[in-house]
């Protein structure tokens, strides 16, 4: 993707940072087709992948101006007002919304779209319940079982879930930050006994400042499934693998928070993205492919969203997290899964837009 040189403003009503703002206005039938590109907020010490959101915003609004739109881009904080006063007196078509953290934490993630719900504004992607239950890992994990998905067995500190303890490999996670903020090799623990996992649970707990769980880990193969809106349904775009080249013995097969966005690290080299397969994973791909459409209808998925995978040695699948909004950087995932079916990121851009909610206030497509 080609990303437009935008003008650069200052607007302290609308930005703390200096951000790219196209300024164009394009009016079609007397009404002009202004949209919000709305992410959180990026302090000047945040980490990459925090300031990946900056790169979205650009790709976003580079193809919202190929459609017809007119974007404007606001950061939110923890102090709303000054976006709530830039969003009433903008009065935009609708929102397109980026924010993934505010104030550098996952677990605010659905604090954007309940805002814009208060304010009757139509946004782009999933609604409020459905971000909070699928990023609150604990939440999720207890839908996905009663819609009978399959997903690891997980584990709280001194909390019976009903999960009947295995002697082997867990995994320690964050319950709101992404699987792969603040994941390391040293998540990763051999457990005995359940005393061992709950240590571990509040060792990690207490080093990262966050609420914590144990989760059974897959020893085995991992996919991405990114799903984007269509006529008739979810379309699910072609099957990513992250394959583990060149792992020594010993070196747990996981993607990380090194494998994503530490550029001179091993595991960012040795954890490439393929496409191809072989003719004998065609069930598989099958089976994963029902399981992502099963996960988009469970949790009532909007525009476009991402599912993880594991995959066991003996062939199963596991669902490990639902993403509603994924990585929209001409380097991600997603973008390569439109790559690979032949989609234009523009064009993905207008499945989304058509799939805001039906019957949105403000809602109004251009035609151009």
């Amino acid at each position: 993707i080609k990303v437009r040189p935008f003008p650069m403003l200052q607007n302290p009503s609308l930005c703390s940072i200096t951000l790219p703002l196209h300024i164009k206005t394009l009016r079609i039938d007397g009404y002009f087709m202004k949209v919000v590109v709305l992410y959180g907020e990026v302090s000047a010490d945040a980490g990459m992948d925090e300031k990946d959101a900056l790169v979205q915003v650009a790709a976003v609004s580079s193809a919202l101006t190929d459609i017809g739109y007119t974007p404007i881009i606001i950061p939110l904080s923890l102090n709303f007002l000054p976006a709530i006063e830039s969003l009433k007196k903008i009065q935009p078509s609708f929102v397109f919304n980026l924010v993934e953290t505010l104030a550098g934490q996952g677990s605010l993630i659905h604090m954007a779209p309940s805002l814009l719900d208060y304010l009757g504004i139509p946004y782009t992607g999933a609604g409020t319940e459905a971000i909070f239950m699928t990023s609150n890992k604990v939440t999720a994990k207890k839908l996905f079982l009663a819609a009978g998905i399959t997903t690891p067995p997980l584990f709280l500190p001194y909390k019976t879930l009903g999960n009947s303890f295995v002697e082997g490999t867990y995994i320690i996670k964050s319950v709101w930050e992404h699987a792969s903020t603040w994941l390391d090799e040293n998540s990763i623990i051999s457990a005995g006994d359940m005393h061992s996992v709950h240590l571990a649970t509040l060792a990690q707990q207490e080093k990262l400042g966050m609420e914590c769980f144990a989760e059974k880990f897959i020893e085995g193969r991992e996919f991405n499934l990114s799903l984007l809106a269509g006529e008739k349904g979810p379309e699910v775009l072609p099957p990513a693998e992250i394959l583990f080249d060149d792992f020594p013995p010993g070196k747990s097969r996981v993607v990380d928070y090194r494998s994503k966005w530490v550029e001179d690290s091993f595991e960012y080299h040795h954890t490439p993205r393929t496409f191809d397969f072989v003719k004998k994973d065609d069930s598989l791909l099958l089976q994963l492919t029902d399981f992502a459409r099963q996960c988009w209808d469970t949790f009532d998925l909007r525009g476009y969203a991402r599912v993880d995978f594991r995959v066991d040695n003996a062939g199963l699948p596991w669902v490990l997290e639902v993403n509603t909004n994924p990585c929209l950087s001409p380097d991600g995932g997603f973008f390569a899964a439109l790559e690979r079916s032949g989609m234009s990121f523009t064009h993905a851009m207008e499945r989304i837009i058509k799939d805001i909610k039906k019957g949105a206030s403000g809602f109004k497509e251009p035609r151009v």
